[in-house]
């Protein structure tokens, strides 16, 4: 039984696009799942042009009498503006957001409710996520791509988050009044098949700038499917190149500019002197893929100065 009657204790929101064979596989982990009575599922497909609408249907009249489900089309591309649809739609002060690639450990939902419900200086937490890598791990993804691939193992300690970390969209939970003031910016985040990014770090940005804890918790686990053609060196060049404009997205007026311009030439100086000394096949390719990172924000920047200049 619910503890608020009618009003579930979580909200659990999984975006999707154009893959419903792995949305369906997350949807049957969450069977499993402690609690589950305690949540409900918002499922937002993002216009997707397979079978995702007739699979998520299929699955909701197979097992909707034992969990609390929801499909909703959002038409809008992109990642931030599916988000922001299942959180209007979410009737909990707790939203989780999980992937629809991602398979959560039996005690997600516990974990969630558990520390929410006894820590309420928390206002934000993540945890660990495992790769399910489609082909065998290449020898080339060293640490440093771990996070790039959503890859994320901070210890077996609950623990705030460290420097500049925060949790990945992938496995993060958040209080609900986190969007009272914004909702995910919908200039930034993935739109269909573009990797653009830094809406999540806009998010945590707001929440850590206002004071507020965001926890790390290693029983709120998943494993997180990574396909084969990720694992290759051009695409995670490009993943860096979107990086570096995600970046540049990010900065406004001249002083950010100029701050960001700053942090950029520094990067390049570090960059050719550890080039020198690289001589692993992971080294070199990392600092490839910075440099394409800077090759991204110089590029946004010069496009947003030349629209400036004929507006």
């Amino acid at each position: 039984m619910r503890e608020y009657g009618d009003v579930p204790r979580l909200s659990i929101i999984i975006c999707t696009y154009n893959r419903s064979a792995l949305l369906i596989k997350t949807l049957q982990s969450l069977l499993l799942l402690e609690n589950l009575e305690q949540a409900e599922i918002i499922v937002v497909d993002n216009h997707s042009k397979d079978d995702t609408a007739a699979s998520v249907g299929e699955f909701i009249d197979t097992h909707g009498a034992k969990l609390d489900i929801y499909y909703m089309l959002e038409p809008v591309q992109g990642l931030s503006a599916a988000r922001n649809t299942g959180i209007l739609a979410s009737k909990s002060k707790w939203i989780a957001f999980l992937d629809d690639d991602a398979i959560p450990c039996k005690s997600w939902i516990t974990t969630i409710i558990n520390t929410f419900g006894s820590k309420p200086e928390v206002m934000a937490m993540g945890g660990k996520i495992a790769p399910i890598f489609e082909t065998k791990r290449p020898e080339w993804l060293i640490k440093p791509f771990e996070l790039p691939y959503t890859i994320v193992d901070l210890g077996n300690r609950i623990k705030e988050y460290p420097g500049r970390l925060h949790p990945c969209g992938a496995n993060m939970a958040m209080r609900k009044i986190v969007f009272d003031i914004s909702l995910f910016p919908l200039e930034l985040g993935r739109k269909g098949d573009s990797l653009l990014s830094g809406e999540e770090s806009w998010l945590f940005g707001q929440i850590q700038a206002a004071g507020h804890s965001i926890l790390y918790h290693p029983r709120m686990a998943v494993n997180h499917f990574v396909p084969a053609q990720r694992l290759t060196e051009a695409w995670i060049m490009k993943r860096y190149y979107s990086q570096g404009i995600s970046n540049a997205m990010k900065s406004e007026g001249v002083k950010d500019n100029l701050l960001l311009l700053g942090k950029t030439a520094a990067k390049v100086a570090y960059i050719l002197a550890d080039s020198i000394l690289s001589r692993s096949q992971g080294r070199k390719l990392l600092n490839k893929c910075r440099l394409e990172s800077i090759r991204g924000t110089l590029h946004m920047i010069w496009n947003r100065k030349r629209q400036s200049a004929a507006g």
